[in-house]
Parts: C-alpha cells; sequence; structure tokens
C-alpha cells in the first residue's frame, strides 16, 4: 500500500478544512476540545449542517442519499473531524442499522426509515445487550413470539446508549428455542413509544445519564418490522458488529486526545519544570505515540483492503483491541498529569458554561470523568478477551 495521500486527496483533504472552518460551530468545538456535555440539540444541530452538506451518510450508496467517498477519503474526514473537534455522530442510525436496513432490508423498509435518519426525524438506539448477554451475547433471552402480523416482545436489554433521547430501537429478539443459541435469533426494528415499553436511566461512575435499562412487557411489533429473515439475526448483528469494531478503535480520537495531552504536560509543572520534560512521563508518552503509529498504520492497511472491494474481517477484531488500550493509556496519563486535582470530582463543572469556581484545575473534572467512562471501551462492542480469542482463531489458526 501508498502509506502517501495522492494529489486528489490532499485536494479532498483542503476542502474539508474549508468547510470545517467555516461550518463548525464555535461553541460545538469547544464543548469536545473541552471534553464538556454535548446536548440532544447539539448533535441534531450538527447533524443539520452535514445533512445540508451532503456528508452525513458516508458510508451509505448514493442511491439512497450517501455520498462517493473512498475509503481513505472517509479515513482523511475522521482524522479532521477529531482536529477540528467535530462531535462524533450518533451511530446508532447513520452507521449501524441503515447499513443492515440496505443490504438487508425489504425496499419498504429502505424507503421509510433511510430518510428519516438523513434528516434526524428518528433517533435510533441499540438493543443487543442483556443482563445475562453482553459478549456472550448469543445468550440473549428477549423473546418475540408471532401472532398473526404482529410479535409480542418481551423481555430487558441494558446499556442502552442514549436511549432516553431514541424514538426507535433496532433489537436483537429470540424467535426460536429449539435450534442452537445463534440459529434463533431476529433482527427486530420497534418504535420506542409502543405501548409495554419502559426506559429506566442508568447513572454512571461520572455521573452521567448515558445509558438505560429498557423494558419489553407485551410489546406489540408489526411482523413488517422484521429485517430479513426470522431466525436469521445473527447474521445481521455480525455484519453491523463488524463495522461498529473498527469504528471503536478511534485513532482520530486518539490522535486528538494526544496532542491535548501534551499541550497540558506543557502546563503542569513538576520540580519547577513542566511535566513533559519529566523523563519518566516523556517516556510513558512516548510508547504510547509509537503505540498510536503503529495502530494508524494497521488501520490504514484495512482501510486499503475494503477500497479493492474487500470488507474488515477479524482485522477489525484486532484493531479494537489495540485502539481501545491506546485510549485507555491516554486517559490515563492525562489523569496522571493532572494528579490529585482529579479525585475531587464536580459534575458542573462539565458544562461549558459552568460560572462558579474550579475546585482546581479547569481541565479535571473532564480529564477525571473520561478516565472514568473510557473503562467501558474493552468491554463493549464485544470485550477485548472475546476479540483477542477471534484474533486467535480467525487470523492465527489457533
Amino acid at each position: 500500500m501508498n502509506m502517501n495521500y495522492t494529489a486528489e486527496e490532499l485536494a479532498f483533504r483542503d476542502e474539508v478544512r474549508a468547510f470545517l472552518d467555516e461550518k463548525l460551530p464555535a461553541d460545538i468545538a469547544a464543548k469536545v476540545k473541552g471534553f464538556r456535555r454535548l446536548s440532544k440539540e447539539d448533535h441534531q444541530r450538527w447533524q443539520k449542517i452535514l445533512s445540508e452538506q451532503g456528508w452525513y451518510a458516508t458510508h451509505w450508496p448514493e442511491e439512497y442519499g450517501g455520498v462517493k467517498w473512498t475509503p481513505v477519503q472517509k479515513h482523511i474526514w475522521d482524522e479532521e473531524s477529531c482536529r477540528y473537534g467535530v462531535p462524533r455522530s450518533i451511530p446508532f442510525g447513520v452507521n449501524m442499522v441503515a447499513p443492515v436496513i440496505i443490504k438487508f432490508g425489504t425496499e419498504e423498509q429502505k424507503q421509510k426509515y433511510l430518510p428519516r435518519i438523513l434528516s434526524g426525524e428518528d433517533w435510533w438506539c441499540q438493543g443487543y445487550s442483556e443482563p445475562g448477554a453482553g459478549s456472550d451475547l448469543a445468550s440473549l433471552k428477549t423473546r418475540a413470539v408471532r401472532e398473526g402480523d404482529h410479535y409480542i416482545v418481551n423481555g430487558q436489554k441494558t446499556w442502552t446508549t442514549l436511549g432516553q433521547h431514541a424514538n426507535m430501537i433496532f433489537c436483537l429478539v429470540r424467535t426460536n428455542t429449539e435450534v442452537k443459541a445463534q440459529e434463533g435469533i431476529s433482527f427486530l426494528l420497534i418504535d420506542m413509544n409502543t405501548p409495554g415499553i419502559t426506559v429506566r436511566p442508568i447513572i454512571t461512575l461520572d455521573g452521567e445519564h448515558e445509558v438505560n435499562e429498557v423494558f419489553f412487557e407485551d410489546v406489540k411489533v408489526p411482523a413488517e418490522n422484521l429485517v430479513g429473515e426470522e431466525d436469521k439475526g445473527w447474521t445481521y448483528a455480525k455484519y453491523l458488529l463488524t463495522y461498529e469494531r473498527t469504528g471503536l478503535a478511534g485513532i482520530g480520537l486518539s490522535k486528538a486526545a494526544l496532542q491535548h495531552l501534551k499541550e497540558l504536560a506543557s502546563r503542569r509543572l513538576k520540580n519547577g519544570k513542566p511535566l513533559i520534560e519529566d523523563t519518566a512521563f516523556s517516556q510513558r508518552i512516548a510508547q504510547v505515540e509509537i503505540d498510536l503509529m503503529a495502530a494508524a498504520i494497521s488501520n490504514l492497511r484495512i482501510v486499503a483492503s475494503v477500497e479493492g472491494g474487500g470488507m474488515p474481517g477479524a482485522e477489525s477484531s484486532m484493531l479494537k483491541v489495540r485502539g481501545t488500550e491506546i485510549r485507555q493509556a491516554i486517559n490515563d496519563l492525562a489523569r496522571r498529569a493532572i494528579g490529585p486535582y482529579a479525585i475531587p470530582f464536580v459534575e458542573e463543572e462539565l458544562d461549558l458554561d459552568y460560572d462558579g469556581d474550579f475546585l482546581s484545575d479547569k481541565n479535571a473534572a473532564p480529564l477525571a470523568a473520561q478516565y472514568f467512562n473510557n473503562r467501558k471501551l474493552s468491554i463493549f462492542g464485544g470485550s477485548n478477551e472475546i476479540q483477542k480469542n477471534i484474533v486467535s482463531k480467525m487470523i492465527l489458526g489457533l
């Protein structure tokens, strides 16, 4: 593979930078770069800007409203977005359920749901994990029983990210108990306003309401909301998770976080000198930067293979493991740079318009919250231990 951008790719990068210079709202960029809270309205405002530019659905075919970018162009967009402070797109609609609908859905489902995702009319969440089914997702228990032209759904989902905002959820449900676990699962699209659905908040260690429990009690779902074939949902789930895991590597996010770490370490003092000049600390920064460079090259290799007509395979598991380890290592170093000031945690300091006195460094609360929250990176999307098993089996042949 050629590691250098072509003239056309460099021109595209210039186009992206010009767009972000002109269109990215300063308040949103400040929140992202300062690790402050983003509201639902912030996400919707930025989605509208992207949609008007035609750059929202970068993974979709043009016929459905997508943009014809090469994988390298998508990579450039991701890197520049992180550098500028662009909020990450909420992935559940545009990057997760939409590709499944495009590949496996009916024409009616495509015509109904895809335009609503583009316009922001629908906010999707993901109904995969359950109290007894996380990385071992095939052991899920939520049942869907066919009764005439509807399914009756009963069960519980958990860790449902931003489910409090969603009006739609895509769910894995068990439709057959007489076959092995993976063969009895189906993929349903469910309106969150349907009677029988209850959403309860889970407040995480950083004090945020990011995730939820979702309960289904005799929820009536039209059979036309089944994606693909009954009992074949595991195939569609694996297709979705392959792309999710590649994105979880967060190479662009890690580059932006590493730059923030260097700036922070340049301001913090140790024995009267900038912390970044401390031999032990600078060595830690150097090591994580080397690891990040290696992961970035691996990411480009996978991008190049996709550009040649392939799709991410077990390599996405390898990238998910390494990428999440790097992000957590950068979070840890940032927390260490703040030192004991990270201990007194004031949740209100996470708001950009907070005008009270800071207990310590103004970076302390966001960095502590990020450190706490990002412990999840090596767990969700399939735990890193499970991903290592996939790599050992599919790549190493063990």
